[in-house]
């Protein structure tokens, strides 16, 4: 992108219309993020809570040396629920490892639940197997949306030994949390995962029977191809 351009949205992020400033920030999807950073920064304190979350997202699509220590002091020292879940939401994204001990430390100590989910999530997101022991203990959380988040993680990071943990929600009266379930157990190819899925794809809800349906293709195929 010619520096017109960036200029051109330079000047649309400091706009008082709260259109243009979106408008400018969506806008710099295709920019590299060398030279959309310093551009993000300009509305990353916006008075507009939606402006504001949209550029945290963005940090973390645009890898650059100041993207982390950016997310990390938002995370770290905001006052705004919102903009913590945010930013550990794209740290996630921004797949640095340094991430884990903050995103950690985040879901134990922020007071939050929704930071916490965020936090979650993104331990996920980063597929590493450090994480194990925090999502175990996320398992019994008094929110079921941390449930959600934590079954989902574990997931991603395919911990065979999660199984025997996440099985108890097989029969949780959240739907979702059947669904996560489901999903997750496509991921840990165990004869427990296939029995449970099995019992899944006749589940009541078509959302968690399709699910389980999938996640059992997905381990048919992967035995398939490791056997051939």
């Amino acid at each position: 992108m010619n520096s017109s351009n960036l200029n051109q949205i330079s000047a649309q992020l400091e706009s008082k219309s709260t259109r243009d400033r979106m408008l400018a920030l969506a806008s710099l999807r295709d920019v590299p993020p060398a030279d959309a950073v310093p551009l993000i920064k300009k509305v990353l304190h916006d008075e507009s809570i939606q402006i504001r979350s949209m550029a945290i997202f963005a940090l973390g699509i645009k890898p650059t040396e100041e993207s982390f220590p950016l997310l990390l002091d938002l995370l770290v020292n905001d006052q705004d629920y919102g903009a913590r879940a945010d930013a550990a939401g794209a740290m996630g994204y921004l797949q640095d490892p340094r991430a884990f001990e903050p995103l950690v430390r985040a879901f134990y100590e922020d007071t939050d639940w929704l930071v916490r989910f965020s936090a979650a999530v993104s331990l996920g997101n980063l597929q590493d197997p450090r994480a194990y022991e925090v999502l175990i203990q996320a398992l019994d959380s008094e929110e079921v949306v941390l449930q959600q988040a934590a079954i989902a993680a574990l997931g991603e990071i395919k911990v065979v030994e999660a199984v025997d943990h996440i099985l108890r929600f097989a029969q949780s009266e959240d739907w979702l949390v059947r669904q996560r379930l489901a999903e997750a157990l496509g991921n840990m190819p165990t004869p427990k995962s296939i029995s449970a899925l099995k019992y899944l794809a006749k589940d009541s809800h078509p959302h968690v029977a399709q699910a389980a349906t999938l996640a059992l293709q997905r381990l048919e195929e992967s035995q398939d191809s490791s056997e051939s």
